[in-house]
């Protein structure tokens, strides 16, 4: 049997985020999440776009991040955007805290998807792209699309 690749299984993507921030360091975190809120995230109804991590009494939180209420849930639906506690081992949660003291760099997440029927989310730690760090990356995107078009004539 062939190998699921993890991006089949992709539910929601940030792709603002490796535009805004440079992923300096990536890692792989589980989320603690109830019942219907899973059935929500596996009927792809989360929103990362505005997501960040922050470490607080040895835990990572996820913030900010929306995920709707299930429509059948009825009285077991919660808060759509209550913080979330993140699932790491330790020293990567000392990594993580030891990274945010750090000038100018943020946790965000990068793309949550399912693996082994487990709710997954890729987390990055990001430093700020200055404005024209943003123009070199669109300006080498346009011209590596102008070449792909040189080459398919």
């Amino acid at each position: 049997m062939a190998k699921k690749n993890v991006n089949d299984n992709v539910i929601a993507q940030n792709r603002k985020a490796r535009f805004n921030y440079s992923i300096i360091d990536t890692y792989e975190a589980g989320i603690a999440l109830t019942g219907t809120e899973i059935k929500s995230v596996r009927a792809g109804q989360i929103t990362i776009s505005d997501g960040f991590v922050t470490v607080h009494n040895k835990t990572a939180l996820l913030t900010n991040v929306h995920i709707s209420t299930y429509a059948q849930g009825n009285q077991f639906n919660v808060d759509p955007l209550r913080t979330r506690q993140l699932l790491l081992h330790k020293r990567e949660i000392v990594a993580l805290e030891k990274a945010v003291q750090e000038s100018g760099i943020t946790i965000v997440p990068l793309k949550v998807y399912m693996k082994h029927g487990f709710a997954k989310v890729l987390i990055g730690i990001g430093q700020g792209k200055k404005k024209y760090d943003k123009r070199e990356d669109i300006k080498r995107r346009d011209q590596e699309r102008e070449l792909g078009r040189r080459l398919k004539h």
